[in-house]
């Protein structure tokens, strides 16, 4: 028996070690780069290698001057802990750098990986000079080199988006791709549009091999990893103006504009010049407070902006004139206006005071005269479906520079353009009709431009590493339409100016500004309300100078009590800042 038990344990020990073998073999010489979905080969190296990555490999963006606004590349010294297990001349690394022995010696003894220089608790940047001394003395361990850090203020964080590593969506985006799994993929704004040009090949790095107490396996040689591509990293050149929106952020916060903000357009080349959405975004938990919304390219009802879409078609189609007159004592609903009593009053007094009944009127005479004359008025001025730019790049043929704009509407349900009153609150930018700031600015740059409507561009050019252009945006029609007649355009553009001009104009407040502004305010009724107060949203969008349209701009606040919106002020706050910067700028051509 106890021969049997002997055998029957042998046959065990020796099945055991077969299986200890066997998956010895498995994880050393056969699945070495896949077991349990890691690359033990990589892992084993990275165990005993310490690095310092110079450049994460990813795309940057730059303003229309070439000025960063994601990161930067410092002059930085490099030192690798290495070196206080040995002598070096450490005496001339002071020397150049300015940075005193002890504390070079006290950074290097808290050191456990390379790390960067600092002086004063901030990392040293070298001049030019003293990048070319240190790399002259050639020491080992001592390095000299462009390191990239992250900008410390954000601009237009809505705009330009954020990254996060994401396995599984970089796996859906790119499945021919051999890309590590920590890849940054970019998940929302420009980041998002434009991941697949901006994607990291590779990273930049410093890094040396050391044994189980810090010390170098094979000598004091550290090798400098660089994917050495002439082309990438590319550079998205957007049409930001880097100063003007951390400007317009200023002014925005100022005035404590809680939820909304304001885009800023270039008329001449009908590009953002800054784009500001509140709530703000914490770059920590984007999402945190709805604030990684960019309320500027959402649809939002716009309130009396909208009757200017109405105006310009009843003056295209010829059914009013600046002089036609109308009942401005009445409501549109028929019956006694006893909040705003205007007597009877022509179209361009009652496009400066903003006459419901007038805009109603007109909407039901649109209507009849053509069943879809708001919206395609509404797409000649570049205000609907989407003002953002959209066309072919490469092998997508529906590439969007604002990947989350929404379309906007102004029919729900094509019923109601056979119900009067649905007609009439339509007419006035109630009911169903949803715009974005983004399509209310841009149909201020258009009447500004002559009545050309084109798509907004947020990017002008992706260039390749060495500045060469990679992929240009050239200027895209807004609509394959018939642009409005020059004649309903001048007339738009006084009817505009109007509303400043006209002591009972509903933007009268801006007549005393540097910059002469043409525009249209906006109360929206929104249906919310805050205890016992209504919410609204408060808009104004204009162009100035009004003689010479240089910039059009859209401002609203959304969902603010009655009484309390800060849109007027930050309006007029911008143009202030605006004249103010022209003239800086030409004093110092």
């Amino acid at each position: 028996m106890w021969k049997k038990r002997a055998i029957v344990m042998l046959v065990l020990i020796e099945a055991a070690l077969f299986f200890i073998v066997g998956r010895l073999a498995q994880i050393q010489l056969i699945d070495t780069e896949s077991f349990a979905n890691h690359n033990l080969i990589a892992e084993s190296v990275a165990q005993r290698t310490q690095e310092l990555v110079i450049d994460d490999g990813r795309g940057s963006f730059v303003d229309r001057n070439g000025k960063p606004l994601t990161k930067r590349s410092v002059p930085s010294l490099v030192l690798f802990p290495f070196l206080k297990m040995r002598p070096w001349p450490i005496e001339q690394v002071a020397r150049v750098t300015g940075v005193a022995e002890e504390e070079i010696r006290r950074q290097l003894e808290r050191a456990d990986g390379p790390f960067v220089l600092e002086k004063n608790g901030e990392p040293l940047v070298l001049s030019a000079e003293q990048m070319r001394q240190m790399n002259r003395l050639r020491i080992p361990g001592v390095f000299a080199v462009h390191k990239q850090y992250p900008l410390e203020t954000l601009y237009a964080p809505h705009l330009l988006g954020f990254t996060r590593p994401d396995r599984e969506l970089l796996r859906q985006r790119y499945p021919k791709r051999p890309l590590p799994p920590g890849t940054e993929v970019g998940i929302q704004g420009l980041q998002k549009a434009f991941d697949e040009f901006l994607l990291a090949e590779a990273e930049t790095k410093l890094l040396y091999h050391v044994d189980a107490e810090g010390r170098p396996l094979f000598g004091l040689d550290v090798k400098y990893s660089d994917p050495s591509n002439s082309f990438y990293p590319v550079t998205v050149k957007t049409t930001l103006d880097r100063d003007v929106q951390r400007e317009m952020e200023q002014i925005v916060d100022r005035f404590g504009l809680k939820k909304g903000g304001l885009v800023l357009l270039d008329v001449d080349t009908n590009s953002v010049l800054a784009m500001v959405s509140r709530p703000n975004m914490d770059p920590r938990d984007p999402y945190k407070n709805g604030g990684a919304e960019n309320q500027m390219v959402l649809p939002h009802i716009p309130g009396s902006v909208f009757k200017t879409v109405i105006a310009a078609a009843a003056l295209d189609e010829g059914i009013a004139s600046p002089t036609t007159t109308f009942d401005c004592r009445k409501t549109i609903a028929g019956e006694e206006d006893r909040e705003h009593d205007y007597g009877t009053l022509d179209l361009t007094d009652s496009f400066a005071v903003s006459c419901n009944n007038a805009f109603a009127t007109l909407g039901k005479e649109l209507i009849r005269h053509d069943p879809g004359a708001l919206e395609t008025y509404a797409e000649k001025l570049g205000l609907y479906p989407t003002a953002g730019w959209e066309g072919t790049v490469y092998h997508e043929e529906h590439f969007r520079q604002f990947p989350e704009e929404r379309k906007g509407t102004i029919w729900h349900d094509a019923r109601d353009k056979r119900v009067p009153l649905a007609v009439a609150q339509t007419a006035i930018g109630q009911k169903d009709v949803r715009v974005s700031p983004l399509g209310v600015a841009n149909m201020m740059a258009t009447i500004a431009r002559g009545g050309k409507a084109w798509k907004v561009r947020a990017v002008d050019q992706v260039l390749y590493k060495n500045g060469a252009p990679l992929f240009s945006f050239s200027a895209e029609p807004a609509t394959g339409l018939e642009p409005i007649a020059p004649t309903t355009v001048r007339q738009l553009q006084q009817l505009l100016r109007g509303v400043v001009t006209n002591q009972e104009g509903t933007g009268r407040r801006f007549q005393t500004l540097p910059y002469p502004v043409a525009g249209k305010s906006g109360t929206a009724e929104t249906g919310k309300r805050e205890g016992n107060v209504e919410l609204i949203n408060k808009w104004f969008a204009g162009y100035f100078p009004a003689d010479r349209p240089k910039y059009a701009l859209a401002v609203v606040e959304l969902d603010v009590p009655s009484g309390r919106a800060a849109t007027n002020e930050v309006f007029a706050a911008a143009v202030e800042a605006l004249y103010a910067h022209d003239r800086a700028q030409k004093e110092n051509e």
